[in-house]
């Protein structure tokens, strides 16, 4: 093999690792936006539905203590550490541990949704956004 055909193949390589980062952040990108769209669907229809909200609290990264925030929605997941808010943002509500925050509340930032919540965690822990969101919906205000 040659200087240039070693060259060559290199420069493949580097167009076939570019061209499969594009198609794999074209297919996030997608798929981050058919989660907003369904993000947004269930805060409409929440609100359409008069699902009461409550101001939410995030917990800290370290598990210890929970935080307040300025921010008004739905829990969207049992646990309490995913959430949407009245505008349609979703939300993981975990926050850096901090006196600060404990005293004047914490503000997390709103997140891009998953279409698969829990993917790449244990077993049997992930489960498509539509259907946590539609569970969510069903049961209303009995939900906890």
């Amino acid at each position: 093999m040659g200087g240039d055909d070693g060259l060559e193949w290199r420069e493949r390589q580097r167009r076939a690792v570019r061209a499969h980062a594009a198609a794999d952040a074209r297919q996030r990108a997608a798929e981050q936006a058919e989660a907003a769209e369904l993000v947004a669907r269930f805060a409409a229809e929440a609100l359409r539905r008069g699902l009461r909200t409550e101001r939410l609290t995030a917990a800290g990264y370290d598990g210890r203590g929970r935080y307040r925030t300025r921010i008004t929605g739905w829990y969207v997941d049992r646990a309490h550490s995913r959430a949407v808010d009245t505008e349609g943002r979703f939300y993981l509500l975990a926050v850096p541990p901090s006196l600060r925050s404990r005293l004047f509340g914490a503000d997390p930032e709103p997140a891009p949704p998953p279409l698969v919540v829990g993917r790449g965690g244990r077993d049997g822990e992930s489960v498509p956004l539509a259907t946590l969101l539609s569970l969510r919906l069903e049961a209303g205000d009995d939900w906890r």
